[in-house]
């Protein structure tokens, strides 16, 4: 270890000591040159004679007595005594007595000495350095120019597991396995041959003894040199940054999980995000349980106990997850199990180590030989818990890595529980307003579309996906008179509750506006009155419910008469409709745009377009051309790909449209109503014009009797009698002008008689004394349902009936 001392000169090194010989009886046999120098003794002056006799004082005799007793009881002596100078002064010398011939009386003791100041410095120095050794907080290691270990303090025995004796002579390598150590060892060799100190900061590592446990260390090295520049060894600083290091891991892993886990307001994807955060960065194995009510979006029960689902299952063991339950399966964890006790009592478990079977029969139950197999030691079981409600519960299994869990871990596993909880709470309310939203506007919206002599119909309705919310897109068929049909497709703006209660109260007041009759420009005009109406109101309530504001919607209104062929049209501020003609022909009609609904005063245009019986008729909203991936002719241009395909059904067509256009999880709302046009057969409809004097009633009964026996429908003559007579009887004598009587055969019965008066007929209860009053009434009890529509030049009466 003198090759350490700070000195530059070793006090006893050769060319610096007193060199002197005894023999058994004290006799000097041997004087050196330094000897000589610094007592002023010659060798012949000393050289046979007692030592005592030369070279002590009558005064110190005893005590050199004391220390040749000493030196005959073992090996060898060290010390300071007084030695008497050639010219009579007493001079302090630091001696080393060392026997050099053993075995009978004729040992030989040799003697080196210095001068007392240079050993007492050199002792000194040794002092500080033992001490270093023995104290110092931070590991040092001396390394000989072979990197074998001279000595090592505490500090780095402690961090290898070893003593101090025990690691003299070995390698580093021998007993700390580094994930590095072979750059290690050569950062080392470097530094012998270079003299350039190296560092190395949080190095893992492993202890041959306990290969269980990582450790860190941060290492720095230095060359070590004499004054004569020969090359000593390395010396070593080793400072054990375990703890460091996995506060630093544990922080990292927490920013991660802020980034990664909560990304959606989905349930079983947070639940996933959890699992893909702890493994393999903390376990082998996570999964996730949540409490049955808690994967579907509703509130859990206040005891926080019940049946759970698997939400997630994450493991990078082979066949670990063949042997859990499997994922979205329900299990039930019995009260006394320490999952049960960790959901009733909101309390983490940790069992740091399964030795036997027991032990896994403790924790996982039914698959214990299962988890045993797989290598499953130590296990930690934690609530998700948010506003005091518990919402399952995650499980984390080591079984490839060797260390087991610790309360460390328990309390970052905590953390993320707890983080991953706020957000599982968060999906899990979105997704009960998500669902509630959702079906109120599934409520909203048309059900089964019925059966209807003017179209074949059939529509696709898509929500948008979790990350945009509900929306107010909606669609409607609306059966009208004279066997038309109203076909509506709109958009409210804005996602949310509010906006699927806006579209229902649009939709409820479009079939009010349909049943009046009314052409598509003046059904628009309503509904931009009432879309206006709805924006100022939300206004003066906006301190209340700040963000839910309706600024709008679009619309498109679309009436088309199987008879005639026609059909009208108007839009506002939606896209047009798309016609397909039976020659496989696709067109966007150039319809007035018209402006959104909303705006208040403006008008709207409606076009009237003549088809072809078996036209396909594309209303949609504008989710279905407005998709990232393409750009809107190109989506327009797919999309008249798919609805001119030859031989395919309306339903066949829609779904076809939507699988084309479509990603997986729409931005927006998507409504796409297809309508392939009928045409009622000229046999099927009669038309009469009735002159205006009393005998239109008798003409009117005769021909609509002669039509209904041509159609084989006498068994509704006499109501149909009823009704002609007292419908053309009122419009002879309120009307005046030639009156027309329609007779239309469809799925129902159709009468209708129109006229040039705009005045509306009003079905009132009549008193006994009245001798009118009675007709409407009548009318009213025989036929399914009645009314009255106006056009340009008067009105029509209308009525149905069931055909038998």
């Amino acid at each position: 270890m003198t090759r350490f001392h700070e000195s530059p000169e070793d006090p006893f090194s050769v060319g610096n000591s007193v060199s002197a010989v005894l023999d058994h009886r004290g006799t000097v046999v041997g004087w050196g040159d330094r000897a000589e120098a610094l007592l002023g003794h010659r060798d012949a002056d000393v050289i046979g004679r007692p030592a005592l006799d030369v070279l002590v004082d009558p005064a110190d005799r005893e005590r050199f007595a004391a220390a040749a007793a000493a030196c005959l009881q073992s090996s060898g002596w060290f010390g300071v005594v007084p030695v008497r100078h050639r010219d009579g002064r007493r001079v302090l010398v630091g001696v080393r007595v060392r026997r050099v011939t053993r075995g009978g009386p004729d040992c030989e003791w040799f003697v080196v000495g210095a001068p007392a100041r240079d050993v007492i410095q050199w002792e000194t120095d040794r002092s500080v350095l033992d001490g270093l050794f023995r104290r110092a907080p931070i590991g040092l290691a001396v390394h000989a120019p072979d990197l074998s270990i001279l000595r090592v303090n505490r500090a780095v025995a402690r961090i290898g597991g070893i003593t101090t004796e025990q690691a003299r002579g070995r390698r580093t390598g021998d007993f700390v396995v580094a994930a590095d150590t072979e750059t290690v060892e050569r950062g080392l060799q470097h530094v012998l041959d270079t003299g350039h100190p190296m560092i190395f900061t949080d190095q893992p590592c492993r202890l041959r003894s306990d290969p269980s446990r990582v450790r860190y260390v941060s290492v720095s090295a230095f060359r070590m040199e004499d004054s004569t520049g020969e090359i000593l060894g390395v010396t070593q600083l080793v400072e054990d940054v375990t703890e460091r290091e996995r506060a630093r891991l544990r922080l990292d892993l927490l920013n991660e999980a802020g980034a990664r886990i909560g990304t959606t307001l989905d349930v079983a994807t947070t639940a996933r995000e959890l699992a893909d955060v702890l493994v393999p960065e903390l376990a082998d194995c996570v999964t996730v349980d949540l409490l049955d009510p808690v994967s579907r979006g509703e509130e859990p029960s206040q005891d926080g106990f019940g049946p759970v689902r698997r939400a997630a299952v994450r493991t990078d063991t082979p066949g670990a997850e063949e042997a859990l339950n499997p994922l979205g399966g329900l299990i039930r964890f019995a009260p006394d199990t320490p999952q049960g006790r960790c959901l009733a009592e909101q309390t983490p478990i940790l069992v740091p180590e399964l030795r036997t079977p027991e032990d896994h029969a403790a924790v996982a139950q039914e698959r214990a030989d299962r988890a045993r197999d797989l290598g499953a030691h130590s296990v930690m079981m934690l609530p998700l818990a948010a506003r005091g409600l518990v919402l399952g519960l995650v499980s984390l299994w080591r079984s490839r890595s060797p260390e087991p869990f610790e309360e460390d871990d328990l309390t970052l596993a905590g953390e993320f529980a707890a983080r991953a909880a706020v957000c599982i709470d968060n999906a899990r309310r979105y997704t009960r307003q998500h669902q509630a939203a959702l079906t109120l506007q599934v409520r909203l919206l048309p059900g089964e579309l019925p059966e209807l002599p003017a179209a074949e119909v059939a529509h696709q309705y898509i929500p948008a996906g979790a990350v945009e919310g509900v929306g107010g897109d909606w669609f409607d068929v609306i059966p009208l008179s004279g066997a038309r049909v109203a076909l509506v497709v709109g958009d409210v703006i804005g996602h949310g509750i509010d906006a699927a209660a806006t579209m229902g109260r649009l939709r409820t007041a479009v079939h009010t506006l349909a049943e009046l009759d009314l052409d598509p420009d003046e059904v628009l005009s309503h509904l931009d009155d009432l879309v206006h109406g709805l924006a100022a109101e939300q206004e003066h309530n906006s301190r209340d419910f700040p963000l839910d504001q309706v600024t709008g919607a679009s619309c498109l209104y679309a009436v088309y008469d199987p008879v005639s062929r026609c059909c009208s049209l108007a839009r506002a501020g939606h896209p047009p409709p798309a016609i397909v003609t039976p020659d496989g022909k696709v067109s966007f009609p150039d319809l007035p745009a018209g402006p959104p609904l909303g705006l208040g005063g403006l008008p709207f245009e409606a076009t009237e377009l003549e088809l072809p019986e078996g036209s396909l008729l594309a209303l949609f909203t504008n989710g279905l051309i407005q998709i990232p991936a393409l750009d809107v002719d190109e989506a327009l241009d797919r999309l008249s790909q798919e609805l001119a395909r030859p031989g395919c059904r309306v339903a066949e067509t829609a779904k076809a449209v939507v699988d084309a256009l479509l990603p997986a999880e729409p931005g927006d709302d998507v409504a796409l109503l297809l309508a392939r046009t009928r045409v009622l057969p000229e046999h099927c409809v009669a038309t009469w014009t009735l002159p205006a004097d009393p005998r239109a009633a008798g003409q009117a009964r005769t021909l609509m009797a002669e039509q209904l026996s041509a159609w084989e429908l006498d068994e509704l003559a006499f109501t149909t009698e009823l009704v002609v007579s007292e419908l053309v009887t009122n419009a002879y004598r309120y009307a005046g002008g030639p009156v027309t009587l329609r007779l239309i055969r469809g799925p129902r019965l159709i009468c209708e008689v129109s006229d040039t008066s705009s005045t509306a007929p009003h079905l009132r209860r009549a008193r006994t004394t009245d001798e009118g009053g009675r007709g409407l009434f009548l009318v009213a009890q025989l036929t399914e349902r009645w009314g009255t529509r106006y056009g340009r030049e008067g009105k029509t009466v209308w009525t149905e009936q069931l055909l038998p």
